[in-house]
């Protein structure tokens, strides 16, 4: 692909600046974390985008979207993040929405997109299981054909905001008598479904945003099945490429690295400030030099993507381990860079804490570090851990 400058992205972003500064309310809350923002929030943001046929950033035109280039994409998170606008639902925009564009039915299209887009239908994920985390073909909650429903019983786990939800989509065995990755289906589920249960997991930064969700006999309509019957791990690859892209998570990274900054200019050590130590500023170096080969290796993986390439899926899960890896030295630096306050200063997302930052540090741009940094821990465990997509990598790309 060309990585050559877009001579019209400056102007985009100037487009996409002046949109901000229209359209963006100033009582909406600003974000300066990585925390997903409050339901309503939320599909408050997602409505004003929709009005300015914005709803779907990441879509092509002919299925509602902008048809924005992929370095278009990247311009308007970054300038989302920097103005501190709320989420969006990644669910839906990045991982159920695409699935919908390229599989659904015209009616099933015609139930869920529009939703979607004006912000009404918020979603969650149905994948990982105790015990069938990583080797997600291991799933066991079942749908057992029952005339025009199936009939589903089991257990789901970290299901992220899966209280907030109004469907899910879920990965369900419908044939025990086959490969397991054959027996897989694709279905879609109102939450409201009686036999559904979510129970909250509250995680290590003590935020509440994972659960458990079980399924007790039940019912949804056959016509909510996503493809045939058997074909969920088929979509399921197509969808899990757009998360490994997503799971970089470019906008946290570019807010890490300008947090970065800030503190290495104007947090000082002894008499000078931390950026003239010379292993403060090599690390940031080393650090922008990441970022760089990250951004790049989104755009290369997002065209490969648009090309049907069959090296998609190798270079998608090396994004995953690079980007991921990535968010957990740079928000561990971050802490760093607080010195003896990182640990007990700003613990809470929004910025509750045990301890207080001293004078002469800045306040916002410390706000929610500590707990971030535990968060991120994570990453190279969801959406697939580190571990398998070297195994997905090797397999892929160097087996002779």
């Amino acid at each position: 692909m060309d990585f050559r400058s877009d001579p019209g992205l400056s102007a985009f972003r100037e487009e996409v600046r002046d949109f901000l500064h229209k359209h963006l309310p100033s009582d909406l809350p600003r974000r300066r974390d990585g925390v997903r923002s409050p339901r309503e929030e939320l599909r408050q943001w997602q409505r004003i985008l929709h009005e300015y046929g914005w709803g779907a950033p990441y879509w092509a035109k002919e299925h509602g979207g902008t048809g924005w280039s992929v370095p278009q994409c990247l311009v308007f998170d970054e300038e989302c993040s920097a103005a501190g606008t709320p989420s969006q639902d990644t669910f839906a925009q990045r991982l159920v929405g695409p699935v919908l564009n390229h599989f659904a039915t015209p009616e099933q299209k015609a139930e869920h997109v529009t939703p979607i887009l004006r912000g009404e239908r918020i979603w969650c994920q149905g994948f990982s299981e105790p015990g069938s985390g990583s080797d997600l073909a291991s799933l066991r909650t079942q749908a057992v054909r029952d005339g025009d429903h199936y009939v589903v019983n089991g257990q789901k786990i970290w299901t992220s905001y899966g209280h907030e939800a109004d469907w899910i989509f879920l990965l369900v065995r419908t044939d025990t008598s086959v490969k397991k990755q054959a027996g897989i289906s694709f279905l879609l589920v109102d939450m409201k479904s009686p036999g559904i249960t979510v129970r909250p997991i509250i995680s290590i930064d003590g935020r509440h945003h994972l659960n458990e969700t079980f399924f007790d006999n039940v019912r949804v309509p056959v016509g909510n099945r996503i493809g045939a019957e058997g074909d969920g791990w088929r979509l399921t690859k197509f969808l899990l490429n757009n998360e490994h892209a997503s799971t970089a998570d470019l906008p946290s990274l570019k807010r890490f690295q300008r947090k970065l900054r800030t503190l290495a200019r104007e947090t000082r050590f002894g008499d000078a400030p931390l950026i003239e130590r010379s292993d403060v500023a090599l690390r940031l170096a080393g650090l922008d030099a990441e970022l760089q080969a990250i951004t790049v290796l989104v755009q290369r993986v997002a065209a490969l993507e648009k090309d049907h390439s069959p090296a998609t899926h190798a270079l998608g899960s090396i994004l995953k381990v690079r980007g991921t890896e990535l968010q957990q030295k740079m928000s561990a630096f971050l802490v760093e860079c607080l010195g003896d306050h990182g640990a007990v200063a700003w613990t809470g997302a929004r910025g509750e804490g045990v301890g207080a930052l001293p004078a002469g540090l800045l306040q916002e741009e410390a706000q929610g570090i500590a707990a971030e940094m535990f968060f991120r821990r994570a990453t190279t465990i969801y959406g697939g851990t580190s571990e398998v997509q070297r195994g997905i990598v090797a397999k892929m790309m160097f087996q002779f």
